[in-house]
């Protein structure tokens, strides 16, 4: 198993990060892909893959947390992927965010901008979405990228789905395939098919059924592979077996 999307850069994950990792790899998790949110965290992720084995990266700025002038960030972006191209394997966690005040159209120019960057590096990328799948789509046919990536925690249905899958991307799957309410997502992947989908947890966030209120770390990826190892009628080695190999022909081969 990978978890394709993961924070362990966060605070959450100060105090014991190495009995985070040595669990999830008791588990069956042999590698982890980092999230980059915000700037001032990229140095620490990288601090992190120094100091420890299978770790993958990818920088970017969440909609959450935009703050400073779209040049100098995008201009901090282009350098630390141009000085770090040979440890950052995609630009994100970048998308849109229907549910914050910052207006639409302000977070499709940073967006945009990101996509760019990806663009001239030839990256994925790592999209971040909240009752926005209305425009997604659009701009990233609108911007003419290419280099695929991951719709990080996928819920919708699987006409969605299919329109994400054409444009060249995977389907991120965690933590909410596990609950009851989650059912038309899992119907969604299930249609669309094994092929499409990566697995992760986005650790510290999105605990799984069972774990509501407690922070959420990699090892528990495996309950989501028993539920997706039950609606595909196959085993978990398989699923992981599958999922893996996506991971790695997206984000580490050329």
């Amino acid at each position: 198993m990978i978890d394709s999307h993961c924070h362990l850069d966060l605070p959450a994950f100060d105090d014991d990060l190495d009995d985070v990792l040595q669990r999830a790899k008791e588990a069956g998790v042999s590698g982890f892909l980092i999230a980059g949110t915000t700037p001032a965290g990229w140095q620490k992720q990288l601090d992190i893959q120094a100091n420890h084995t299978n770790i993958h990266l990818a920088f970017g700025i969440h909609p959450w947390f935009i703050r400073s002038a779209l040049d100098d960030a995008l201009s901090d972006l282009q350098q630390m992927v141009a000085t770090h191209r040979d440890r950052v394997c995609a630009i994100g966690e970048i998308g849109l965010d229907a549910t914050i005040e910052l207006p639409l159209a302000e977070q499709e120019t940073w967006l945009l901008a990101q996509i760019e960057v990806a663009k001239q590096s030839k990256l994925p990328v790592i999209l971040h979405h909240l009752k926005t799948h209305h425009r997604l789509p659009a701009l990233i046919k609108q911007s003419g990228f290419t280099y695929g990536g991951v719709v990080h925690a996928f819920s919708g249905n699987a006409q969605v789905a299919k329109q994400y899958i054409d444009l060249g991307f995977k389907l991120g799957v965690g933590g909410t395939v596990t609950y009851p309410r989650g059912q038309k997502t899992l119907n969604a992947v299930v249609e669309v098919g094994l092929d499409n989908i990566l697995l992760e947890t986005d650790s510290p966030d999105m605990p799984v059924y069972g774990y509501q209120g407690q922070r959420n770390e990699p090892a528990r990826l495996v309950n989501v592979v028993g539920i997706l190892a039950e609606a595909f009628c196959t085993s978990p080695e398989i699923i992981s077996a599958r999922t893996n190999t996506h991971f790695r022909q997206l984000f580490i081969q050329p």
